[in-house]
């Protein structure tokens, strides 16, 4: 049993988003993601997607999306990205997905015996550049919603903490901020985060910074195929 990662499958099985207008490496990427993730995940497996997951506006739009995700092996603990525009309320996004799929929020979930799981959406950090009273407020409320989730998930008497967020959890300058002074005050161990592509990948966090380990695991950062990030007996 193994868990796995990654993040910004951008799937547009039910509406009309061709991602290869973003380079050619996107070019037919969902069957590439099917492919790779095929041949290295099974059944008893846990695959961690930090958001981005559909173009789809509205949950009818998903549901071919949701099917794909669905057909692959696995169990998928699920996180609300920006473009998530068809997560609305979480009951009922709950009450669509399948039994090996879960939507985390404001909660936690145990992968394993020894490793529980929480997470938030994020939102661009503090920086030096323009930064508007929106994006504050915007952060400030993804601070309580990760508490939230940390909270809950320090219910349970397990090893190891990690968190799943589908923004970097810094700044480009990788400073320190209060949702690092939260995560290290709940001892998390492992960050995994998305949503940077293309040139974004230049400003990337990864390996361990403040006694966390980072991973970025956007799908076209990793090649499209999905990260080992622990193998669990």
């Amino acid at each position: 049993m193994a868990i796995y990662g990654i993040s910004d499958l951008h799937l547009s099985l039910g509406t009309n988003k061709p991602m290869d207008i973003f380079g050619m490496q996107w070019l037919d990427h969902h069957e590439k993601i099917r492919a790779n993730w095929l041949d290295i995940v099974t059944d008893e497996d846990i695959i961690l997607i930090p958001g981005d997951i559909s173009w789809a506006l509205t949950i009818e739009e998903f549901m071919p999306d949701l099917e794909f995700i669905n057909s692959l092996p696995g169990k998928k603990i699920l996180l609300r990205g920006n473009h998530d525009y068809w997560w609305t309320s979480l009951n009922k996004v709950r009450s669509i997905l399948p039994n090996n799929c879960y939507a985390l929020q404001n909660d936690s979930i145990i992968l394993g015996n020894d490793i529980v799981l929480a997470g938030s959406r994020g939102w661009t950090c503090p920086n030096d550049r323009e930064y508007t009273q929106h994006d504050q407020k915007i952060y400030e409320r993804e601070l309580i919603r990760l508490e939230l989730s940390l909270a809950d998930a320090a219910k349970h008497s397990c090893n190891e903490l990690w968190v799943m967020m589908h923004y970097m959890p810094t700044n480009d300058k990788h400073e320190h901020n209060e949702l690092i002074s939260l995560m290290t005050r709940y001892q998390v161990s492992k960050v995994l985060y998305g949503h940077l592509h293309s040139y974004g990948h230049d400003i990337k966090i990864e390996g361990t910074h403040w006694d966390i380990e980072f991973h970025l695991i956007s799908c076209d950062y990793i090649n499209f195929i999905p990260k080992k990030i622990a193998s669990l007996i």
